[in-house]
């Protein structure tokens, strides 16, 4: 049984030792904007006010080795390609670093690393009428990004490049969201098993080696899976910094429910927590189902 088509990703939480230095980055470079803190705890949302990733500081926590399962990048979403063009000027005006800049065909993206390790990628979606299919399968591929088109849309809609006048003051727009959370995974059978088999994602590419995307509704992907750490790579140890979980969102308490019942039906034994489910994956990957607000 599919996942309810309406599904979507939630805000994505995670665990820092240094919460000043690391929410000054995602301010900052990526252009998030604190919304609330409440003791070590600091969410940072879009212009909107959506929460969109969730600093947990812990000065005490080891920091996740290399290697293990854990976040490969969470994916902010940006609604066009003009705000991605924003993106990379607020990038190089920050002094940030790209790690990455790619083409996947669906989408044009940015990659990123923040001060704690954590990967991070500013993406755009082409129009699905654009999307393309082989035998079924949704065609991606990891191509240079046009960074001197990308670069042209400034030109064409905002103050040229190092003019920031416009720059500093703004957090990236209404209708940003997570769009997707990628995952490295010890095993990925035993993860298909899971998010596709249990949870109800449709898997939609296997073009790369060691990786497996999957969505709801026809996305190209809500959920990323690679096994790049290595296979059997081991979980970080309690605590770690790095992911702490993210946020299934579903329509509403109905499909929390429905989906209950088949995790509970298939011994995954989720903790019912105010209305949400709380669980993790096979490789130790923490999840929250809930409801959208």
């Amino acid at each position: 049984m599919s996942i309810d088509p309406q599904t979507s990703i939630g805000p994505v939480s995670l665990t820092v030792r240094d919460l000043d230095g690391t929410r000054e980055f995602y301010e900052r470079v990526i252009g998030l904007r604190t919304l609330d803190r409440d003791g070590p705890v600091t969410a940072l949302a879009g212009e909107e006010g959506r929460t969109l990733v969730e600093l947990v500081r812990d000065p005490a926590a080891p920091p996740r080795p290399p290697g293990t399962t854990g976040l490969f990048h969470l994916a902010i979403l940006v609604p066009d390609r003009a705000e991605l063009a924003r993106s990379l000027r607020r990038v190089a005006e920050a002094g940030g670093r790209l790690a990455g800049a790619s083409d996947h065909l669906v989408s044009e993206a940015l990659y990123l690393t923040d001060p704690e390790g954590n990967g991070i990628e500013i993406y755009r979606d082409r129009p699905r009428d654009e999307w393309r299919h082989d035998g079924g399968e949704l065609r991606m591929a990891t191509l240079p990004l046009d960074l001197r088109g990308l670069i042209d849309e400034l030109r064409a809609d905002v103050a040229p490049l190092g003019d920031a006048s416009d720059l500093s003051p703004s957090a990236l727009p209404a209708g940003t969201r997570i769009g997707h959370v990628h995952l490295q995974v010890a095993d990925l059978r035993a993860a298909e098993s899971f998010y596709a088999e249990l949870l109800g994602f449709e898997p939609t590419a296997r073009g790369y080696p060691g990786a497996l995307f999957l969505s709801a509704g026809g996305y190209h992907h809500h959920i990323g899976l690679n096994t790049w750490a290595g296979e059997g790579a081991a979980s970080p140890p309690a605590g770690a910094t790095g992911l702490r979980s993210f946020v299934v969102e579903l329509p509403d308490s109905g499909a929390v429910e429905r989906t209950a019942e088949r995790l509970e039906a298939g011994d995954a034994d989720p903790r019912r927590v105010d209305g949400s489910l709380e669980l993790r994956d096979p490789s130790g990957n923490g999840i929250v189902l809930r409801a959208r607000s």
